[in-house]
């Protein structure tokens, strides 16, 4: 691994076209060659190997193929066509004159606003950009043009095959690349060409904006246009004059679970029986189209909407045909068997809801955000394959040459004798181990383990971790950062996760038979502790323990919580009423809308999560947490694939700070991982299952085994000398004179324009032993002049080859 690429990743500048990137070796790995162009869609690494080789299967991604989908005997595959529209995308983004371009004025005035405007605050990267011009790109222009018609109907194949009812483009950005901005930038084009161009049948102003969970839709509200952050005025992406245009757009955010056929009738099962009687069954769900009313609200009435799909991964129709599925749910076990059940049901749900919407109001086009978007396990299409309708692509490893995300720094060497270094591959070392750790989720099993007696070589990566947190905390305190950096731990089960959490921040202990009661335990490190010295619990907690159940469901705060927080929680109300502009909503603030409050406010001094610096989980951490402040992650799980990796590393890479050094470009940020065998290689593992080729087994017939031939096994072969000797004989035509013309300058003078002159010689080849010069000129006539018919060199024949290059030198060499 090259030690120049960690010190200093990064190439080019977050606003300009990334025109320069590392080179990857055999391994995937950077090496010290830049390359002055930009690098392809494929596969690439943003971590180092271990230095050992490792043997453990958990640390590779092994899936069958990369090239996507095939259909009709005829393979698509996506990095190829994703390579494809993106030259096309930049020779149309170079054409100079607008009015070529082949796009509405309002397009153009758009694209000229994003690409050139002087804006007051953080501007979009080229990567949001670009994802937003290929869109328009796609829409706009590519249908127009005969000789691209291909990716439209490369689309049309594709979609017609895993999305039969809908039209999906999706645009791969890498965690922490803006995703949401580019949701914002499709918006504002799509809304203005629609007010602007009623007669087009190409945009709309009616926008459904579905996400995985709460939290992350509570993220997303930036895209109303009256919200009190709006992106369109906040971020300025819409110029001045365009800004009433937004306010027409009607824009609803919900979440997947929405789609939920919900029940009309609050009765109790008995009551429904006896209702039902004899009859057939009741139909006490609400309909397809009442389902769509109540999800969609405001944009009932309208027609062909366009659908923004965020963490679109989660989206899929799961292929069940028995001749063409590939990786299905029977195929897995155990917890890997559940975790892909739940997610097909999960992602069902999601396109059954938009396939409703579709059949209800129309959809004009489904645009899918992701980082991540490739087929999950148990899906029935191979593991880690890319979704082919993606058509644009900015890895990874593309923002960390353009300094958007952090540089995530894993183990490559221990001194444990280990293939692979121990707290990189935490959970399994845990499992060879033999570690004592709850096997499921809270029960009362769980409750009979001690938070103090974790396995030693958990606490060895908690303390590992926490003492270089320590480090980076009072980096951060002296130069003035208010901000506490944030540690997260990432764990299997809610059993260990909460073992952990009281472990860290301190917990209190059971009444004892004789009713007393111990003082409780203030917790292993001082820093993440939720009591004083004196075990008192701090009125703002340093550490928090949640998982997604709990977010979601929106189960109870802890009781003390509202009181602790009771300053923050009505300047969070103010807020509430002045984002939504209804007084009734700081009335009806839940638990679970303050808990992900928190969540969402974690670094951010002066609200609810401002104090927060260490936060343990579950899952919910894997995706929709937006913290730029997280510098160390802990994982304490099973990572099956690169894909859970990726998306719980993406955790911690946002950035902290976005201003630009005197290069021009961003200062390199790390984050500090543990336990995630994080390792994409180059490409992925080729896995193909193959059937053997026929062998023929040739032997002799009984009749006529006396004539049978048996060929010796030949196990090497001996070369012999023959005993002539090689001689030379010399004379004034051998003689060979060395000059400059002949092997270049040997002297070098360099200077600027003003300043010291310099000569760069070659005065130190005087030193060279006659011996060495004698080894190293009979070496090179061997490779250039005697080498066999196989191409082997000769070195048999060094030592006289030497006698001889000795006599040359003495007589025949003119220096």
């Amino acid at each position: 691994m090259a030690q120049t690429f960690f010190e200093k990743p990064i190439l080019n500048s977050p606003y300009q076209y990334p025109a320069r990137h590392w080179q990857l070796d055999d391994s995937g790995q950077p090496n010290d060659t830049i390359l002055s162009e930009r690098r392809k869609c494929s596969y690439v690494t943003p971590v180092p190997k271990a230095k050992k080789n490792r043997n453990h299967a958990q640390t590779e991604l092994v899936i069958n193929t990369d090239e996507g989908m095939t259909i009709d005997g005829q393979t698509y595959d996506p990095h190829l066509i994703i390579n494809e529209v993106r030259s096309a995308v930049d020779a149309w983004r170079k054409i100079p004159d607008s009015k070529n371009w082949g796009v509405t004025p309002e397009t153009a005035r758009l694209l000229q606003h994003w690409r050139h405007h002087e804006f007051n605050g953080l501007r979009p990267f080229f990567c949001q950009v670009e994802a937003v011009e290929t869109a328009i790109w796609l829409t706009e222009v590519a249908p127009k043009q005969s000789q691209y018609k291909k990716f439209q109907k490369h689309l049309e194949t594709v979609n017609g095959v895993a999305n039969p009812n809908l039209f999906r483009i999706a645009l791969k950005l890498a965690t922490g690349a803006g995703k949401t901005t580019v949701m914002s930038m499709i918006i504002a084009w799509q809304t203005v060409n629609a007010v602007r161009q009623p007669a087009s049948k190409l945009f709309s102003k009616g926008f459904l904006i579905v996400a995985p969970g709460i939290t992350i839709k509570d993220r997303l509200n930036v895209l109303l246009p009256n919200d009190a952050e709006s992106y369109y005025k906040s971020r300025e992406i819409l110029p001045a004059d365009m800004l009433p245009e937004i306010g027409k757009a009607k824009i609803v955010i919900t979440n997947y679970h929405s789609f939920q056929l919900r029940e009309k009738l609050t009765i109790s099962s008995g009551g429904k029986a006896l209702l039902q009687g004899r009859g057939s069954d009741l139909l006490t769900k609400e309909t397809e189209g009442q389902m769509v009313q109540r999800v969609l609200g405001d944009l009932m009435g309208m027609k062909n909407i366009v659908v923004l799909n965020d963490e679109a991964h989660h989206c899929y129709r799961e292929k069940t045909d028995p001749e063409t599925a590939e990786d299905t749910v029977d195929g897995l076990k155990g917890d890997d068997k559940k975790e892909a059940k739940k997610q097909n049901e999960y992602a069902r749900l999601w396109i059954n809801g938009i396939e409703a919407v579709k059949r209800v109001l129309g959809v004009r086009f489904v645009f899918d955000l992701s980082a991540t978007p490739f087929f999950l396990a148990g899906s029935g299409y191979r593991e880690g394959t890319l979704f082919p309708w993606v058509m644009s692509d900015f890895s990874l490893m593309d923002a960390i040459e353009c300094g958007i995300v952090k540089l995530p720094r894993v183990p490559i060497s221990d001194n444990s004798l280990h293939d692979t270094p121990k707290l990189r591959i935490l959970w399994e070392s845990l499992k060879e181990a033999k570690a004592s750790l709850p096997k499921s989720g809270r029960s009362k099993a769980a409750a009979s383990y001690d938070p103090l007696s974790l396995p030693p070589l958990l606490i060895t990566a908690m303390e590992a971790l926490y003492g270089h947190y320590v480090k980076t905390f009072d980096s951060w305190k002296a130069s003035g950062d208010t901000r506490p950096p944030v540690f997260i731990v990432v764990c299997q089960n809610t059993a260990i996760s909460e073992l952990v959490y009281k472990y860290i921040s301190g917990f209190e202990h059971p009444e004892k038979k004789d009713g007393t009661i111990p003082p409780p335990h203030l917790g292993q490190f001082p820093l993440f502790r939720n009591y004083d010295d004196d075990g008192n619990r701090l009125p703002q907690p340093k550490s928090l323990l949640i998982d997604s159940e709990q977010l979601e469901s929106g189960d109870a705060l802890d009781p003390e919580f509202r009181k602790m927080f009771a300053p923050e929680i009505d300047r969070y109300r103010r807020d509430l009423i002045q984002r939504t502009g209804n007084s009734e909503a700081g009335k009806k603030i839940t638990d679970s809308d303050l808990l992900r409050e928190v969540m969402n406010s974690v670094g951010q001094p002066g609200k609810l999560g401002g104090e927060i610096r260490c936060v343990v989980s579950v899952s919910m951490l894997t995706e929709g947490w937006d913290a730029n402040t997280v510098t160390h992650i802990l994982g304490v799980r099973a990572f099956g694939t690169q894909l859970l990796c990726e998306q719980v590393v993406g955790r911690g890479l946002r950035r902290q700070s976005y201003e630009l050094n005197e290069e021009g470009l961003f200062d390199v940020e790390y984050a500090d991982i543990l336990g995630i065998p994080f390792d994409f290689t180059a490409k992925p593992v080729i896995a193909e299952s193959k059937p053997p080729k026929p062998t023929v087994r040739v032997h002799a017939m009984k009749e006529r085994e006396q004539l049978e031939i048996n060929f010796p096994r030949v196990q090497g072969y001996r070369t012999e000398q023959s005993g002539k000797r090689l001689i030379a004989e010399f004379n004034d035509d051998h003689s060979f004179e060395l000059n400059p013309t002949v092997v270049g300058p040997s002297k070098t003078v360099i200077s600027g324009i003003v300043g010291e002159t310099v000569e760069l010689n070659v005065e130190h080849l005087r030193t060279e032993r006659e011996s060495t010069i004698l080894f190293k000129l009979t070496t090179r006539l061997i490779e250039t002049h005697y080498r066999d018919e196989n191409g082997e060199l000769q070195l048999h024949l060094f030592g006289q080859l030497k006698r001889i290059v000795r006599q040359w030198l003495d007589g025949h060499l003119t220096c």
